[in-house]
């Protein structure tokens, strides 16, 4: 999902005869040796199906938007890589955990562009997407950091370590992509799925951004509404 050209031309329609054998998804049957192809100098792109639609239409604002997400989860992931040799003892692997959970967020996020960038009446049966698996493997992902997080008293506001700001960071890009896919969705022409995998994608990145505190051992900032000028009270440095 790097180009609105590559995705509009380069991704044929998988054929509904799968011939992937056991694969839950079709391989992707792509090839890509030219980035340029000058076809939406016009300001028109393909999707999928082949349909010439305008570069700034609703459907691929929301799919250029979880490509702009899935970019900012790999800064995330990548920043976790950096910092995990300096990490508090005992957190390496659950570092490591979290690492492999965002690169297959990332995953899941590409299944999510392809299935937005195509019309429903050419889905394919065995067509990339993302399916109530998805969702549930978040909401337990979830619960099992949850256990180990002390229950919020205040809102907490971004920073205290790279890490947490990037994945806040993540989590408002997921909202905003969230927004975009429910619009698409009034319109009858979205993935039944996709709204709630990011809903509860959003919810994960917040909580993952205080775990991943927890883990490298960095206070989170809670919200304090009189550290403010009006308010009077200096925040802590």
């Amino acid at each position: 999902m790097s180009d609105d050209d590559t995705r509009g031309t380069g991704a044929p329609r998988a054929k509904a005869e799968d011939e992937s054998g056991g694969r839950v998804f079709s391989a992707p049957k792509i090839t890509i040796n030219r980035v340029y192809t000058r076809q939406g100098d016009g300001g028109l792109t393909r999707l999928v199906g082949g349909q010439l639609v305008p570069k700034d239409d609703a459907r691929l604002e929301t799919y250029g938007t979880v490509d702009e997400l899935n970019a900012l989860v790999g800064a995330a992931r990548q920043t976790l890589i950096e910092l995990s040799p300096g990490a508090p003892a005992g957190s390496a692997e659950r570092l490591s955990d979290l690492g492999r959970t965002l690169l297959r967020v990332q995953h899941e996020l590409f299944n999510l562009g392809s299935i937005l960038a195509t019309l429903p009446e050419d889905v394919h049966p065995k067509q990339p997407r993302v399916t109530k698996a998805e969702i549930e493997l978040l909401e337990a992902e979830m619960d099992r950091c949850q256990a180990d997080l002390a229950p919020l008293r205040s809102f907490v506001l971004p920073g205290g370590s790279r890490l947490n700001t990037d994945l806040h960071v993540a989590r408002t890009v997921c909202r905003r992509a969230e927004r975009c896919c429910v619009r698409l969705a009034q319109s009858g022409h979205a993935d039944p799925q996709a709204v709630g995998y990011l809903n509860r994608l959003s919810d994960a990145l917040f909580v993952w951004s205080r775990w991943a505190s927890a883990l490298l051992g960095t206070p989170e900032i809670l919200w304090e509404p009189d550290a403010s000028a009006s308010g009077g009270r200096t925040p802590p440095a």
